[in-house]
Order: structure tokens, then sequence, then C-alpha cells
């Protein structure tokens, strides 16, 4: 059952990579581009996480899992701020 879990957790994940690559590659403007890539890889990259969870050897193994996907949360949304606010600026 939690293979089960894992696969369908882990295939989620890599489609919601795949929709935010889709959407960087198809989108018209930088904003948008940017929108749509932090979302669905923040989205997948925890559902990927969430797939390892049950993989994970230790519970530190685990908990370390969840400390790098809160500090791709953490690193994502910050640079997305700072690169969204340049653009805006930049159109001026």
């Amino acid at each position: 059952m939690s293979d089960l879990f894992s696969l369908v957790a882990i295939c989620a994940g890599v489609f919601f990579f795949f929709a935010g690559t889709v959407g960087l590659l198809r989108f018209p403007d930088s904003l948008t581009r940017l929108h749509a890539l932090s979302k669905a890889d923040n989205l997948g990259l925890g559902l990927v996480v969430l797939g390892l969870i049950p993989r994970a050897d230790t519970p530190l193994a685990a908990l370390k899992l969840v400390v790098v996907w809160a500090l791709a949360l953490v690193s994502g949304a910050s640079t997305a701020q700072l690169i969204g606010r340049a653009l805006r600026r930049g159109r001026k």
C-alpha cells in the first residue's frame, strides 16, 4: 500500500513539474512565467517529498526531506518576489 501511495504522489509531483515547464515555455510574459513555474514547482516538490517520506529509512531522513522542501519553499518564494519586483520596476 505504501508503494502505491509513493508511486501516485511522485507521479503527481512529476506532473506538476511538467506543467510548470510547459507554463514557462508557453506563457507570454515574464511575470506569468514566473508565477507558473514557482507555484507548480513548489507543489511538485511537495508531492515528491510526500511520496519519498514512506521510503525513508529513519525518521531523521524523513525530517531532512521535509526541511529541504521547506527551504525550497522559502527560497523560491523570496526569489520569485525579488525577480517579480525587478521586472515590474523595469517596465516603468
